[in-house]
């Protein structure tokens, strides 16, 4: 589970996505962004929920998030992954596990009884001052837009 809080900076990060242009936190300052950290391309959980994200964006964008996605997956994977899923938006190879350390999100795992190192399946929304405003860690896979979107307008509409 993450080290991170709500309430806390987002660390930085710079890496490539699908492209191998560098993507930075600080292209999206004065944007919302919803950095989501998932284990694997092409797998099961992991298409349901890029999916789900790439069904809501225009709804996501329209509230003003940016959507990236991140796992420890190659360029080449996350651009047939984008292909294959008709993906809207950047998915960034994080090979080095540097991003997912400095988020906290690589962790001892359990799978039938199995105990291995991956990624722990987490979703940051970042507000546009870089501040971590919301951590999901139980991501509703087929329906995460849907959870971000109730999130943001119960968190705003309270203050």
């Amino acid at each position: 589970m993450t080290h991170l809080k709500e309430g806390d900076k987002a660390p930085k990060f710079s890496a490539k996505n699908q492209n191998g242009h560098k993507v930075s936190l600080n292209d999206f300052k004065g944007k919302k962004v919803v950095l989501f950290f998932y284990p694997k391309d092409h797998t099961p959980t992991c298409t349901v929920e890029a999916c789900n994200l790439r069904d809501a964006y225009k709804e996501l964008k329209k509230e003003g998030f940016e959507v990236i996605g991140l796992s420890p997956d190659s360029e080449e994977s996350h651009q047939k992954f984008i292909h294959k899923n008709k993906l809207p938006y950047h998915l960034i190879s994080d090979a080095d596990l540097s991003m997912h350390k400095a988020y906290g999100v690589w962790g001892e795992k359990s799978l039938y009884g199995r105990k291995y190192m991956g990624t722990l399946r987490t979703t940051f929304v970042i507000s546009e001052n870089g501040i971590i405003e919301r951590i999901f860690t139980k991501v509703k896979s087929n329906d995460h837009a849907q959870q971000i979107l109730e999130s943001y307008i119960e968190t705003h509409l309270s203050k």
